[in-house]
């Protein structure tokens, strides 16, 4: 349940961050010097000028992350019922810093004359599109699996009546053991397709998603074969058909 600290965070830090940059693309406000001179610091002027639509894309990515993480924060207070399971501090702190990064990460992306203040003209392009019909796609999917999961410990009701482990079906879980692990991956490639396929700074962030995912859904697939005689032969671990 202290996975609700990290939405937080990220809703608070990558809100502002998305205001920042809104007042930078259409008010014509330079960025805060304290930011930039973290994008300083990270070597955002290696790549001064801005390529194509890439502001734009930077601002359309920025705003899907930060809904990302409403969403998910709205989940870990009003739909996951939770159990006593405990996290460790390194991967609590880990956490943290990750969803704090990941924003700024995204924010380094600005271009020169975006970052100071002149904002360039919004072009829609046909990757904005399918970027964004994915993520829609994903975010629903991940969603429905994490009420199906919720459901397995309420009654008809809504009360929660237990706190054990149970077996998922439906939706996704037809084919796999952690449809959410695969919707949160497929999430992170749309925000990839958004930005225009070529950036390869948010490619890296998605084969991070994909290893970390990838390694919970193993351990995840084994606890059930391991607890549940009758488990599903034909489900996969994370990707259908993998």
């Amino acid at each position: 349940r202290w996975f609700t600290h990290f939405y937080v965070v990220s809703v608070l830090w990558n809100g502002f961050l998305l205001i920042q940059l809104f007042r930078a693309e259409f008010l014509g406000v330079s960025l805060p010097s304290q930011i930039q001179q973290v994008q300083y610091a990270l070597g955002r002027d290696s790549q001064s000028e801005d390529t194509g639509n890439e502001h734009f894309s930077v601002l359309l990515v920025l705003l899907l992350l930060w809904l990302h993480s409403c969403r998910r924060l709205a989940e870990c207070l009003w739909t996951s019922v939770f159990s006593s399971g405990v996290i460790h501090i390194v991967q609590y702190c880990f956490g943290l810093g990750y969803y704090l990064a990941l924003g700024s990460t995204v924010l380094c992306q600005v271009p020169t004359s975006v970052r100071n203040g002149k904002g360039l003209s919004v072009q829609i392009c046909w990757y904005h599109i399918v970027g964004v019909m994915i993520y829609i796609w994903a975010s629903l999917h991940q969603h429905r699996c994490l009420v199906i999961l919720a459901n397995l410990r309420k009654s008809k009701s809504g009360k929660v009546i237990s706190l054990n482990h149970s077996v998922p079906f439906g939706d996704w879980f037809e084919r796999v053991s952690c449809p959410h692990y695969f919707a949160e991956l497929l999430i992170y490639i749309s925000m990839a397709i958004t930005l225009g396929f070529h950036n390869v700074t948010w490619w890296c962030v998605v084969m991070y998603v994909l290893f970390n995912q990838a390694l919970a859904a193993v351990l995840c697939h084994e606890f059930y074969q391991k607890n549940f005689s009758s488990y599903p032969k034909h489900r996969k671990a994370f990707i259908p058909y993998v």
